[in-house]
Parts: C-alpha cells; structure tokens; sequence
C-alpha cells in the first residue's frame, strides 16, 4: 500500500523538514506487520512528493495463530487484501513512522507546521465501503477537493463489475498535522475493519485525533460508527461526547448571556448598535431580491426572526454549531407554536462554516453576521470555501468589528478586543483587503457599507461588506 503526499507551496522542499525525513534518503523502518519506507520520487523548490510505502507480510501476521473456523477461514487469512490496500496498518504506519509530523511538531520550522499551506495526498488503494458517495461525504466537508478512480474487479472479465478499490487523491489548503490526523482517523473508516482489537483505549483515541473537527462532521456519527466496529456501547459513549464538546458552557446551556457577552452588549448599547446591525444586513439582504436566505452562525435567532416577519423570503434555514445555541433559537422564536405555513418557512440546521456542506448550496443570500472574528485565523481559508466556492450563494452580507474604533470605549482601547472569544478583530484596512482577495478569488463583486455612527478618524463600530456574485 502506498502513500505520496505532495508540497507545492516555495520552497517546496520544506516537506522534508515537516515529515522529518531528508529527500535524498531512502530509510526503512521495522512495524510488527512489516516494513515500511519513506523516499522521495520528486524534490524541487516547486514540487516536492514523499511516499510511505508498507510492505506488510501475511504469511507473518497469522503464523502460530489458531482458527476455529474451517479451512476456509483459514484460507482467509492468506489469500486477502491485507498487503495492498490501504487499512489501519497504514494508520498504525502514519503514527509510528511520521509521528512528528502527525503531532505537528517541526524544530526547524515551527512556523509552517502550523500554517495551512497546499498538499495533496494520493492513496493507492482505498477500499471504500459505501463508494464514492460516501467518500466525498467524508472529505469534501474537510475542505478537501476529492479525485476517485475506481478500479474493476478484473480488467480482462468487465462483466464482473467494479470493486470496491479506489485510486483516491485529495487536495486542499491544511497544515501538515491536520492532513495525517484526518487520514489517520478515517482510512480505517472507509475499510471497515482493524487488525487489532477496538476497546476503550480506540474510543479515547478517536476523541483525541478528531478533536477540533470530527464534533462538526455531518458524517460524524457513521464515521465514529465504522472507527469503532460497530460496537454499540464504544459508540454510544462517542457520541454523547462529541455532542457535549460541542455544547457551550452552561450559562449559555441554559439560555443565559455569560458575562464576557454581557459586557460587549454593554459596549454596544447605548449605541442601539446590534439593532442598527441587524437593520443593515436586513436591508441589503431585502435590496438583493432574495426568496431564499441562510443565517450562518445564527445563534439565538435574532435575525431570523426579523427575516421571518417579512413575506419576500419564502424559505430562511438558520445554521449553528453548538445545539444549545439552535435549541434556545428555536424556543425565543416559538417554532411548536407557529402556524403550519409559517413553520414550513423556516429550517434550523446543526453544522459548521469551516466544512462544505450540499445543504447550504442553492440559496440566493447568506448572512454572516459577527461570525467570522471567532475563528481562528488558521481556518479562515475553509471559511472562504465553505462559503464562496461551495455553498455560492448570489449574495453574502457579512459584518465584523472595526478595530479601530476600540478607542472610543473607555473599558477596550486599542491593544484589547472587544469579547474574549474573539481570534481577532480587523481594521477597515484589513477587512477591506481581505474581501477584496475573497471576491476576485471566487467571482464576486464586493462593496462596504459602515454601521452605526461614523467616526471621522477611526470610522464606525461595525464594518460591512456585501458580496454579489457575477453571472
């Protein structure tokens, strides 16, 4: 089985320093199933491809071990595709052989290993239970664009069919640790069986490595399904604490404000500053013609229900991570006791703005408002995607603090932000060049609209673009 992950961002010999394994060296390692190699078929300043090879032994793997299940299942266990499909020993090989890499740790250049830069990783060959369909699934919400080439049963007899084997080539922005984290998770996944036994120490695992994404995966439930062999109890527990880590803290469970919140309402107040927001993004997204809207990070529902009081939008979905949040949205907006016809205009969804989601595509608007300052910057690239490449909706309304003008609040100033959830906060500088690169990037066009009282050197609170797309 084989895996080449490729760098093609300058230098891109920068891979070996990540991997931690030199390009111009073949190096072998002994596994407990087998050898494994790393070598480099491609090392330039422009393309730089590394390949772990696995050379698993099956006559080795059930030696002096007993069967009670006939000569058939004793056949089993030589004739299979153990050695050349990709499988948890190709997981087991990613931990033992590219640990450092898998870890994100690089002494040499601390800095890259945490920044996403363009890789591409080539499996050879997957086998996927649940074929394409289910394949994509899987990765494209990662932010991954996915290439499959299924393979036939056997070339010289057509009239068998297609395996289940696949060629698979995945391609996107990450950092390096995030790409063999995700590998590592899911290759077991798509094969559907692990050559060791699956215990507690396979669920505490699975937490560990799907911590900061797996929580959020639409596919979440079948993914923990499959890494943990369908085995109901281990299941279970996965479950229940994805769903908690997904939960915000408790004052917030209970559909209370948590004082940091409380402290930014403060701020803005006396400005009728959310107000004015709110009738901002409510006016362009009327302005645009709009039928059908999303809210993306809807929390509490506030602009949904503005949307809902207006007969133009005929279908408004609201979307949100945390449960709690789309939970209290959908109490404060009364949904059981809503009319049937108006009920059926309104959608609450659970998801993340960081995966691409096919539910989220189709919409004629997109609001985002005061979402994407909490996240960290590192993943503002998925953003982008998740939003303008994927979903494409005709227009996104999206509004975030001006830095700038911090000063003007007594209790902030310039060096602080104004909530402690927030990654960061742009000057209108900043925000004005990062849409504008979102735009051109994807095909829009973006104008900027200013909220709440303009201040003649700091400008105002809140900053807005609207982005319209071309035809």
């Amino acid at each position: 089985m084989l895996l080449t992950i490729t760098a093609t961002h300058r230098p891109a010999t920068d891979l070996g320093f990540l991997l931690h394994k030199h390009p111009g060296r073949f190096q072998s390692y002994d596994l407990s199933f087998g050898e494994a190699h790393v070598f480099y078929p491609e090392a330039s300043d422009d393309r730089c491809a590394a390949c772990l090879l696995l050379d698993v032994d099956p006559v080795g793997l059930v030696r002096g071990k007993g069967t009670d299940g006939g000569g058939g299942a004793l056949l089993a266990q030589y004739v299979n595709d153990r050695p050349y499909a990709a499988s948890s020993f190709l997981s087991v090989a990613i931990s033992q052989v590219l640990g450092s890499a898998l870890g994100g740790r690089c002494k040499d250049r601390p800095d890259l290993a945490s920044t996403p830069i363009p890789l591409e990783a080539r499996i050879d060959v997957l086998p996927v239970r649940g074929g394409e369909r289910f394949l994509r699934a899987v990765f494209e919400p990662l932010g991954y664009a996915v290439v499959a080439e299924r393979h036939p049963l056997d070339e010289r007899f057509p009239e068998w069919g297609e395996s289940p084997y696949f060629s698979v080539t995945i391609a996107g922005e990450a950092t390096l640790s995030d790409l063999l984290t995700h590998l590592y998770v899911l290759i077991p996944v798509f094969d559907g069986q692990k050559h060791y036994f699956v215990g507690e120490d396979e669920l505490e695992k699975l937490l560990a490595r799907g911590s900061g994404w797996l929580a959020s995966h639409p596919e979440k439930d079948e993914i923990a399904r499959r890494y943990l062999k369908f085995r109901p109890s281990l299941y279970r527990q996965a479950l229940a604490r994805l769903v908690q880590e997904e939960q915000p803290t408790e004052a917030d469970a209970q559909g209370e404000e948590r004082p940091a919140d409380r402290a930014e309402d403060a701020l803005e107040r006396p400005l009728s500053l959310n107000d004015q927001r709110l009738g901002a993004v409510l006016a362009a997204i009327r302005a645009s013609g709009a039928r059908r809207v999303l809210d993306l990070g809807c929390g509490e529902g506030k602009l949904l229900r503005e949307l809902l009081k207006d007969r133009q939008f005929e279908e408004v979905v609201g979307m949100d991570v945390p449960i709690r949040s789309l939970e209290t949205a959908r109490d404060r907006l009364r949904l059981d006791r809503m009319p049937e016809r108006q009920a059926a205009r309104i959608k609450l969804i659970h998801g993340s703005l960081i995966y691409r989601d096919r539910r989220l595509e189709g919409f004629d608007a997109a609001a985002v408002v005061e979402v994407v300052e909490h996240l960290d910057p590192p993943r503002l690239s998925a953003f982008e995607r998740a939003v303008f490449e994927f979903a494409r909706p005709l227009t996104v309304v999206l509004t975030t603090p001006n830095r700038e003008y911090n000063v003007r609040w007594e209790n902030v100033g310039a060096d602080r932000l104004r909530h402690p959830d927030h990654r960061f906060e742009w000057t209108r500088q900043e925000f004005r060049a990062w849409a504008e690169r979102v735009a051109v990037s994807h095909g829009y066009t973006v104008r900027f609209l200013p909220v709440g009282p303009v201040d003649e050197a700091v400008g105002p609170p809140t900053q807005m673009a609207v982005f319209e797309r071309g035809e």
